[in-house]
């Protein structure tokens, strides 16, 4: 690596009383006070603002810049570590600052560089945390997203679309406080767990006193040896009908918003799905079968042979029985006419201390250009979804994701220049 300002930054001689002073803390011990490890380096002078440019010659790298965010139409990676974030400033100003804070971070992590250099100066708080030092940048892609409860805390409902609210009450829904909701949200996805999380837990670290995590979860998705469409934890393929991620028309239909500040992003919808892996698990495979409409080793609709062969829901068979059951998911999605990118990702997160039972599902991520998209699909599920018996909804969050940053610009700027 070359030498950065903030190395040349982390060099300087400061002494013990600077630091207290700078960080505002008293004779109990160092720590970094309210602003931040970027308050204190912009305090010494450094331009934490600084552009940072996509690398060329980086290993398994996805570019930050573009029409986009990554992290959308990314090809999707092996793992996630989503956060929903509150924040803790309380003016607009110390909004914009935090999005052009991260912008440059983000650019280096993407890079599969350290946030900051390494540096010899052991007496202050390193720059980066360090677990990622060695691996490369493992196709990380990081998406930013606002909540609607961000423009209400900061008096900016006047910019709030019309379309950026709480998701209605749906069938199977037992959601806990916990895991619902948030005013920002950092989606980090790579090929490597240890580089996803690195990248939240140092993005948090930069904003210490800004933001607070509300609530994360991590996930993971297998691929077959040769490529194809990954398996959920009912060991059916899962993302079978999403758009072609190259088909720029049909992006266009479906995930990009095409109006207003948020023109060219779009909406994340994030459910946590608990699966009921044990009664699940208790079920013939021709119920398996029927509960999703598709053919568990193949992928084929049922009635069908191949994953990707089209279908009718309304065929029936000669005795006038609905091919594909009328109660199926797929049956009741392909019905409701909408569609949505699905971007999802297993979890395991150990047992439920009260039944002792999987604590395992899904971290359902969906992009589109409306949220009603998704609403469409869930009110066609209904309780007719023969899922229902195997799935509770714990979790739910509805983001509107930025659009795409060009290199001078910052995360989020269409939306501070309509102030």
């Amino acid at each position: 690596m070359t030498v950065s300002n903030e190395e040349k930054w982390m060099n300087k001689k400061i002494s013990r009383r600077d630091m207290l002073k700078l960080t505002g803390i008293g004779v109990a011990g160092v720590a970094i006070g309210a602003s931040g490890l970027g308050g204190v380096m912009k305090a010494m002078g450094y331009d934490v603002f600084e552009p940072v440019a996509d690398s060329t010659t980086a290993s398994n790298k996805v570019n930050f810049y573009g029409s986009h965010q990554s992290g959308i139409v990314t090809p999707v990676q092996t793992n996630i570590y989503f956060a929903s974030l509150d924040v803790l400033v309380t003016s607009k100003k110390e909004l914009q600052e935090l999005f052009q804070q991260w912008t440059p971070l983000v650019v280096r992590l993407m890079n599969g560089e350290l946030m900051a250099d390494v540096s010899s100066n052991t007496r202050v708080p390193t720059g980066d945390t360090g677990e990622a030092e060695g691996l490369d940048a493992a196709n990380l892609s990081i998406t930013i997203g606002v909540g609607a409860s961000l423009f209400d805390k900061l008096g900016m409902q006047h910019l709030k679309p019309a379309e950026l609210k709480d998701l209605p009450h749906f069938p199977k829904d037992q959601l806990l406080k916990e895991y619902t909701g948030g005013d920002l949200c950092i989606q980090a996805c790579a090929d490597d767990p240890q580089v996803a999380f690195h990248a939240v837990r140092n993005l948090v670290r930069a904003a210490s006193g800004k933001v607070e995590i509300k609530w994360s979860q991590s996930g993971f998705n297998s691929f077959p040896a040769g490529g194809g469409t990954p398996r959920n934890l009912f060991a059916f393929k899962d993302g079978t009908v999403n758009p072609s991620i190259t088909d720029e028309k049909d992006l266009k239909k479906v995930v990009w918003v095409d109006k207003g500040w948020l023109q060219g992003g779009s909406y994340l919808v994030a459910r946590k799905v608990q699966m009921h892996l044990e009664t699940w698990d208790r079920t013939s495979l021709k119920d398996q079968e029927a509960t999703f409409g598709r053919y568990r080793d193949s992928g084929a609709p049922m009635g069908k042979t191949k994953e990707f062969d089209d279908f009718d829901v309304e065929a029936k068979d000669d005795k006038g029985n609905y091919i594909m059951p009328d109660t199926s998911h797929v049956h009741l999605a392909r019905k409701s006419g909408a569609r949505i990118l699905r971007r999802s990702y297993s979890y395991a997160s150990g047992v439920m201390s009260n039944t002792g039972t999987h604590d395992a599902g899904l971290i359902f991520i969906s992009f589109q250009k409306d949220p009603a998209q998704f609403t469409t699909i869930q009110n066609s599920l209904g309780r007719m979804d023969k899922m229902n018996e195997y799935i509770t909804h714990r979790g739910s969050a509805v983001f509107a994701c930025f659009p795409g940053v060009q290199k001078g610009s910052y995360l989020g700027e269409a939306l501070f220049n309509a102030l």
